[in-house]
């Protein structure tokens, strides 16, 4: 039975995961559009929360695209400049100092988010189940540190990369890869089920953040044009209505 539910969190529950958080979102949008938004408490305790938030977007932006690229990056790419020991010690170095600062941020905007009375009246219940939730994945991601401190040969990083390079050219049997210490599995299975929930709650303001800032570089400009071509400086031709 325990393999039986082993190989379904690591090898089917990705793709479970995956197809909610895409679907889930388009359908959001779709149907939604006036809840696509996070709501904000910035008039109360203005400055705990942007402390908090500094921190906390700071480091959780590090932590997704260095576990993107650090899992998914295939190893030839970068065998010639680096050593697995070496990288997972950067990863280690780098995503500690990340996942401190974003811990410390959490912390200030949950401690706002249920210790201040009028913030808690007007936070949603899924405000605070996400919150919580992330929470509880940076302290099981700060407990793999000292463990992957001792694999200090990288042998952790190139199981977990290999695992998540199979799952997304859709490879089987990547659950016979992780073989690991139990923080590791729950980390791994616990942020599976973050984007499962990503489309359900106020995570969907992230897909604004990053139309955002691809809007910044877009190669056009969108501009007003006159009606009727009437040049600047004159006015258009009124119309009277006769009845």
């Amino acid at each position: 039975m325990n393999s039986l539910v082993h190989s379904f969190l690591f090898n089917v529950y990705p793709y479970v995961c995956m197809a909610v958080f895409l679907m889930g979102s388009l359908a959001r949008f779709d149907r939604d559009q006036y809840t696509w938004k996070s709501d904000s408490s910035q008039l109360l305790r203005a400055g705990q929360l942007r402390w908090g938030s500094n921190l906390f977007h700071a480091g959780i932006l590090f932590l997704f695209f260095g576990h993107t690229v650090g899992l998914l990056t295939p190893h030839f790419v970068y065998e010639p400049f680096i050593t697995p020991a070496q990288k997972q010690l950067v990863a280690i170095v780098a995503g500690g100092i990340a996942g401190v600062a974003c811990f410390i941020g959490l912390t200030m905007l949950l401690h706002r988010r249920i210790f201040d009375p009028r913030i808690r009246l007007t936070s949603h219940r899924t405000d605070l189940a996400i919150l919580i939730i992330l929470w509880v994945q940076l302290v099981l991601g700060l407990i793999t540190l000292p463990f992957s401190l001792g694999h200090s040969d990288g042998s952790v990083m190139l199981v977990l990369s290999d695992w998540a390079q199979r799952i997304f050219t859709f490879r089987p049997d990547a659950s016979g890869l992780v073989a690991l210490a139990w923080p590791y599995k729950v980390h791994l299975v616990l942020g599976m089920t973050i984007f499962l929930l990503f489309p359900f709650s106020r995570l969907v303001h992230v897909w604004s953040g990053l139309a955002s800032v691809a809007y910044l570089f877009r190669p056009y400009q969108i501009v007003r044009s006159r009606r009727l071509n009437v040049p600047a400086g004159q006015t258009e031709p009124t119309r009277t209505l006769r009845s």
